[in-house]
């Protein structure tokens, strides 16, 4: 499985928690940092049960976690900005 692969996963989870979110009864102000926190979360889970995981050390899978989950929140705003217009 190539690198990106299992970072993709990890931002199409986090876009669902995101979307999840968007459901419940929370502020929208908050998504981004929940989502942030459980990128990182499954950045590191990620790190010890995948092989081919891009980082090796746990500061760089949080990293990689957060960036991943903070893509999803983009990426839904890309989108909504571009069905807007």
């Amino acid at each position: 499985m190539p690198e990106f692969a299992t970072v993709a996963g990890i931002t199409v989870i986090c876009f669902l928690i995101g979307m999840a979110v968007k459901a419940s009864p929370l502020n929208d102000k908050w998504i981004p940092i929940i989502v942030g926190v459980c990128g990182a979360a499954l950045g590191v889970t990620g790190l010890f049960t995948m092989p081919a995981f891009p980082v090796d050390n746990v500061i760089d899978a949080v990293a990689v976690g957060i960036a991943s989950g903070l893509a999803a929140t983009g990426l839904h705003q890309i989108g909504k900005q571009l069905s807007e217009n």
